[in-house]
Parts: C-alpha cells; structure tokens; sequence
C-alpha cells in the first residue's frame, strides 16, 4: 500500500507476508517487505530502489496511482529483491536514469541486462538536487555485497539504508509494529545476512555517525523513528562481547549422541551456563543464527556416517563458518560404531571461527558412566572459560 512518509515522500513498495523461506535458505517466519521510497521534489523525481519481481504490478500500480514521472531511479544495491523491478520502471520511465555506485554499475549489466547508457554513476558524498530536495549518496561497501550504498535525503534528514538496518518483517504499517518482534526480526536478518561483516559494518556505523539522521528507512521492515535504536543494536551485535552462552547443536541417528548432548545441557545448566540446544534435524537456522550474535561457546554433536560426520552436522558447521561469529570457544560430542576421523575433520571446516578448541567428548556406542564423567569435565571447562560473561 502506499504510505506517507513526509510531506511529497511515499513507500510505494510491497509485502510479502506469505514467503517462506529468502535466498533458497533462509526461514522467513514473519515474512517480508520489499520497500520502495518516491520522493517528489519541486523540478525532479526520484525512486529509491524498486521490489521483487514477483511484486512488481504493485510498485508499478502504485506509481500510477500518484502519477509519478520519475527521472532517477536510485539504485542502493543490485540484488534482485531490490533491483528486480528496475527494466519494468524504465519501461514506464525511458527517460530516467539509474544512479548507483561504480561497483553497482556492471552488476546491474550482468545480472539485469541494463544498458550502460541508462546507468549514471555517482561518487562518494555526491548530491543530487531534486529542486527543494537534495539526495546525497553515501558509499556503505559490504552492507552486504561491495557494491552498496546508503541514500541520505538532507532537507528531511531521512537515510534510505537498504539492507543495512533491514529486517524480514512484513508489516503493512510502517510506523506500526510490535518492538519486541522487530527486535527479534532485525537480530535474525543481522544474524543471517550481517554478521560476516562486522568489521565493515563498524566503519559505515562510524561514517553514518556525521550525519543528523531523523528517520531510517530501510529496504525490509519498517521504519525506524527513532534511528538510536537500530544504531545501537548494531552496535551491540557488531561489538567483540560475547555472552554466557553455549550452543549445543547436534544430530543423531540412534540417541547416543542426542544423549551426550541432553547431558552436557543439563551439567552446564547446573554450573551457571545458559545452555541452548539445537536439534539439526528440525531446527530453524535462523534461531540458531540469531544465538551465534552473543555465544561464547559452540559444541557440534555428530555421529559417525560411513566414517564422517554426519551431513546434516556438515551443513551447520559450513553455515557457522560462514557466519563469522565472535564466537571464542569451540567442541565437538561425537558418538561412533566402528571408526571415524570426526574431530580431524570438524576443525578445520570452522577455520573463519577465531576459537580456541575445548578437548572434546568422543563416546564409542550409547554414554556409560566414564563417557558421562568426560561430559561433566567438558561442561566445566566450558563454564571456567565463561567466568565473568554477561548473562
């Protein structure tokens, strides 16, 4: 629907409250938004990214409904959920012109066939005046991808942040939203798409910090009208605290390891370690993800398959490492029949994790009391190790 941001600023983007899953990979429990901003200053119209192909009748719907003619279309980022919609814009608009970053530009050729003419590049801080509305563009490189950039509207002190601040949120309202789930939503989205990029993500917060931002309007979600709070979320999911908290993240195919996993929870419950235990087969990695954010410790559980972890254990382990989180404990439980190389082999699939590796607890057949003595000495290492940890 369209929304009225400011005086001649509308969000004319689209929800998505029924898709399920984003990038082939990635739960959407609370579904989505694809938002799309049009600014209509006193001599020129702008367009600030455009929706998913799949919304892309309501954009244009949309458009038509406030007789926009647009002369820019900004384009923050060139993934398709934002850009998707762009060669139907300009079918509407042939005289308009995409403005991105030099790194936007080839990749809006490649992966949109867009022709280099309709494409106008702008550098680092450069305006561009709409009339009563100056548009300033604010290069923000791997918020998530190297080409991105942030838009800054300086008469209304609007920043039009695309991914960064994002959340998978569909709210049809976006001023109207229950905080606690926003939060929840926003961890998710830094949690899973974010965090591999902590390091960048501290210099853009720092280059944002020299601009008198009013409102954030991000590309997924809603708004933020108090943009301190998303500032200062991020700023402490980009921080290098971590928290006591372990994660427990386990397979099994017959209980053994279910078992040493149920174990090694209930003896860190009892030492003071807030123990959260994920079953692979079922669980949402977007939970998992949003744990990573503030874990001290992480333990993979796996049985032995045909000599090696078990597959389901590799892809959590690939996505952890992947990740990139602050993570600064790891171990590994592990159950087997008749042989296998699993801690050889788990180590260094997590190489990106800057851990030191906790000794881990290697049971040949069902736990007996010997392997539930090694659980609790692992347990202890673990809660030694988060002396001192915020809860």
């Amino acid at each position: 629907m369209i929304q009225n941001i400011k005086q001649n600023i509308f969000s004319v983007g689209a929800t998505d409250p029924k898709r399920e899953l984003f990038d082939a990979l990635i739960p959407l429990p609370d579904g989505t938004s694809y938002n799309s901003y049009l600014i209509k200053g006193s001599e020129k119209t702008a367009l600030i990214d455009t929706v998913d192909p799949t919304k892309t009748e309501i954009l244009l719907k949309n458009l038509k409904e406030l007789g926009a003619k647009i002369d820019y279309i900004i384009a923050n980022h060139a993934e398709q959920d934002h850009s998707g919609s762009l060669k139907a814009v300009l079918d509407k608009n042939p005289k308009a012109k995409i403005v991105c970053t030099d790194k936007c530009k080839p990749m809006l050729m490649e992966l949109l066939c867009i022709s280099e003419e309709q494409i106008m590049v702008v550098n680092d801080k450069e305006k561009l005046v709409l009339g009563d509305k100056t548009l300033e563009f604010i290069y923000t490189p791997w918020v998530h991808w190297p080409e991105t950039m942030c838009t800054y509207l300086h008469e209304d002190k609007i920043l039009f942040s695309c991914d960064f601040f994002g959340s998978h949120f569909a709210a049809e309202d976006l001023f109207k939203y229950d905080p606690e789930r926003l939060y929840k939503a926003a961890k998710r989205y830094f949690a899973e798409i974010m965090m591999p990029f902590r390091v960048m993500i501290k210099r853009n917060i720092e280059t944002l910090s020299g601009y008198d931002i009013k409102l954030i309007a991000p590309s997924h979600g809603p708004v933020y009208e108090d943009p301190k709070t998303a500032i200062d979320w991020y700023k402490e999911w980009i921080s290098d605290d971590v928290k006591n908290l372990a994660i427990v993240a386990y397979v099994s195919m017959h209980g053994s390891t279910k078992e040493i996993a149920d174990r090694l929870c209930e003896d860190l419950t009892k030492k003071g370690v807030n123990a959260h235990k994920y079953d692979l087969t079922g669980a949402d990695i977007g939970e998992l993800a949003i744990d990573l954010v503030d874990a001290a410790t992480i333990v993979v559980g796996t049985p032995c398959l045909l000599g090696a972890i078990h597959p389901t254990a590799v892809h959590a382990v690939y996505l952890v490492n992947a990740l990139r989180p602050k993570t600064r404990f790891a171990s590994v439980i592990a159950s087997f029949g008749w042989g296998g190389r699993i801690v050889d082999e788990i180590v260094p699939m997590i190489k990106n994790l800057k851990v030191e590796i906790i000794p881990p607890v290697i049971v040949k057949g069902f736990p007996k009391d010997a392997d539930f003595k090694e659980i609790e000495r692992l347990a202890q290492q673990i809660a030694e190790k988060h002396k001192g940890l915020a809860k």
